[in-house]
């Protein structure tokens, strides 16, 4: 593994929670705090470019109506039940 998968999940969870807006900051961290430690390195480093997606972009995967990728962080984030 080129990255170090500790070095991935740091930069993951830091910025999950800095992203501008309070709502999105809560519900990207939320959902990234569920999924981080049971994925495998390749799903992390999908995760790690997730986070870097606009906050419209990201709701509009979220409210989806069909789920057209087979992507495994998409379809947990568009099926992701907040509890905030």
């Amino acid at each position: 593994m080129s990255r170090d998968i500790n070095d991935i999940k740091k930069r993951i969870l830091y910025r999950s929670s800095h992203r501008g807006t309070k709502e999105m900051d809560i519900l990207v961290k939320s959902f990234v705090d569920t999924i981080i430690n049971s994925i495998k390195y390749e799903d992390l480093l999908i995760l790690d470019n997730f986070v870097d997606k606009g906050d419209e972009e990201l709701l509009k995967i979220k409210n989806e109506v069909s789920n057209s990728t087979d992507n495994l962080i998409y379809k947990k984030f568009k099926d992701y039940k907040s509890n905030f």
